[in-house]
C-alpha cells in the first residue's frame, strides 16, 4: 500500500477507536457517582467514623467522577481499541509474527486488568489502612476527591504496567535484543531496577513501593521462564519465518 493509503487506513482506524470509547463513555455516565464511590470504596470504609471525603473545588464533586469514568470507560474499551490496532499492523506482519503478536496482544490486555485487579482489591486496602492507622492523634483524614482520584489512577496505571512485564520481557527475547541467559545473568540488577521503579511512580510509603516491586520481579521471572520456553521451541522447529502469500 502507498503511505497515503496507509495513513488514510491509521486515520479510519483512530476514528474507530475514539468513536468506540465515546460510545462506552456516553452508556457510564449517567452512573459517574456511583462508579466513582465504588472506586472509593477501599478508603471510605477505613476511614474514622464520621469522617467523608471533601470537594474542594467549585465544580469538582461534578468533574472527577465524569473524569474518572472517561478514564474507565477507555479501560473497558481496550480490548476494542487493541482490536483496531491488530487490524492495522497485522497485514505487514510475517505468519510466525502473527502467531506470536496475536496471543501477546489478548495476554497484556488480561494482564493489565489483572494488576489493576491486585491494586483495587490487595494494595489500596492494606495501604489505606496503613494510613489511617498512621494518622496522628486529633487530625482527621479527610481525603480530597480530586486527589483520590489522582492517586487511584497512578496506581492503576502503575500496577497494570507492571503486570505487563512477562510481556515486555518476551518482546526483548523475541526481537534478539537479549537473551534469556543474558537477562538471567543480570537478575540481581533487574531486581534492584524494580525497586527504583517502584520507589519513584508509587506514593512515599515503603508498603505501596515493596507491593508494586515484588509483583514486577515476580512477573520478569514469569516472562524469563516462557521465553526461554520460546526460543526452546524455536531452535526444534529450526524455520525461518514466512510471509503469506496472499496477505492483504
Amino acid at each position: 500500500m502507498p503511505l497515503i493509503a496507509h495513513l488514510i487506513e491509521l486515520r479510519s482506524r483512530l476514528l474507530r477507536i475514539v468513536i468506540g470509547v465515546g460510545i462506552v463513555f456516553l452508556a457510564m455516565v449517567p452512573f459517574a457517582n456511583t462508579l466513582y464511590t465504588a472506586v472509593a470504596h477501599p478508603l471510605m470504609e477505613r476511614l474514622p467514623q464520621g469522617a467523608t471525603m471533601i470537594s474542594t473545588e467549585v465544580v469538582g464533586a461534578f468533574l472527577v467522577p465524569v473524569k474518572f469514568t472517561l478514564v474507565l470507560a477507555f479501560f473497558v474499551a481496550v480490548p476494542f481499541v487493541l482490536y483496531q490496532i491488530w487490524g492495522f499492523v497485522a497485514p505487514g506482519l510475517y505468519r510466525s509474527e502473527r502467531r506470536m503478536v496475536l496471543p501477546l496482544l489478548v495476554s497484556s490486555t488480561l494482564l493489565f486488568y489483572g494488576g489493576m485487579a491486585f491494586a483495587y482489591f490487595v494494595v489500596m486496602p492494606m495501604v489505606f489502612s496503613f494510613m489511617v492507622g498512621t494518622t496522628p492523634d486529633g487530625v482527621t483524614m479527610m481525603t480530597d476527591i480530586s486527589s483520590y482520584l489522582s492517586f487511584i489512577l497512578l496506581m492503576f496505571f502503575a500496577f497494570g504496567l507492571a503486570f505487563e512485564v512477562p510481556v515486555a520481557t518476551i518482546l526483548l527475547v523475541w526481537a534478539g535484543l537479549v537473551t534469556p541467559e543474558g537477562l538471567r545473568s543480570k537478575r540481581s540488577y533487574i531486581i534492584v531496577g524494580c525497586f527504583v521503579i517502584a520507589a519513584v511512580i508509587t506514593p512515599p510509603d515503603a508498603l505501596s513501593q515493596v507491593m508494586l516491586a515484588v509483583p514486577m520481579w515476580l512477573m520478569f521471572e514469569a516472562g524469563l521462564l516462557i521465553s526461554r520456553i520460546y526460543v526452546r521451541k524455536e531452535t526444534e522447529d529450526g524455520e525461518a519465518p514466512a510471509r503469506d502469500e496472499g496477505a492483504d
